[in-house]
């Protein structure tokens, strides 16, 4: 298979990385309302609907805010403008989102942890956005650097490079794997599955940023990497407690 992937219907050219964001987030969607149906909540469908409707102005804030500051020296052509309102990251988003169901609960007064239900559903559509950006190859900048080792591949210029997205679908596979081993296998207070995903995730795409061409730093670490690092210091009690409990 050539990479990128074009998708021809009736001879009409389909943007397979679009389709597949917009099937990630129907798919992500129908097995949260499966998994919630399943299972019990503890929060009230109200409250539950507004920490969804948090969720999701928090993630669109951050994707888009964290995806322009990716390349903040950009020239503000008209060409460029289009592109940057187009720009976004997960990371972003789910940094954002996360923002915005903590500002959500607090306007609605719920103190109950609200990630757990979202963690499988978000491991889910992460997974089928990859695969999206894997077929677009060089034309989504998800790609990795130039590499001579074996896993090199042409993403569509002509140069080996790292296949980060094939490299984070097999972490996505085997985080799920984990993750559900965890919850049905051991006993954990309401919010922590959520956050041992969100720090791991975090974790893993910190060091794979290593990996891929950044054009934009700050003290030798790219916004990504900053936000990661922001990520694990907001965990950071989590963390202590846990170490805590272990020692």
């Amino acid at each position: 298979m050539q990479l990128p992937f074009n998708l021809e219907f009736f001879g009409i050219n389909i943007n397979i990385h679009l389709v597949l964001e917009y099937l990630a987030f129907f798919i992500a969607f129908r097995y949260y309302v499966f998994l919630r149906r399943k299972n019990t909540d503890a929060i009230n469908t109200n409250n539950r609907l507004s920490i969804i409707l948090g969720a999701a102005l928090g993630a669109l804030i951050g994707s888009r805010l964290v995806g322009f500051l990716e390349n903040p020296l950009i020239e503000f052509t008209t060409k460029n403008l289009i592109q940057l309102l187009n720009t976004k990251t997960i990371m972003g988003g789910l940094f954002g989102g996360l923002l915005g169901v903590e500002l959500a609960k607090k306007m609605i007064g719920e103190k109950q942890s609200s990630g757990d239900l979202f963690v499988f559903p978000i491991i889910l559509g992460i997974f089928i956005g990859r695969i999206g950006c894997f077929l677009s190859g060089i034309n989504e900048f998800t790609y990795g650097k130039e590499t001579s080792s074996f896993f090199g591949m042409d993403l569509g210029d002509g140069l080996l490079r790292h296949p980060t997205s094939l490299y984070e679908l097999v972490f996505l596979t085997l985080l799920f794997i984990i993750l559900r081993f965890i919850n049905n296998n051991y006993r954990l207070k309401n919010g922590e599955l959520f956050k041992v995903f969100m720090l791991s995730y975090f974790g893993f795409r910190f060091f794979i940023e290593f990996l891929k061409p950044n054009i934009f730093y700050t003290l030798g670490l790219s916004t990504i990497q900053i936000l990661c690092v922001i990520c694990w210091l907001y965990y950071s009690p989590f963390i202590f407690q846990k170490l805590k409990h272990a020692s």
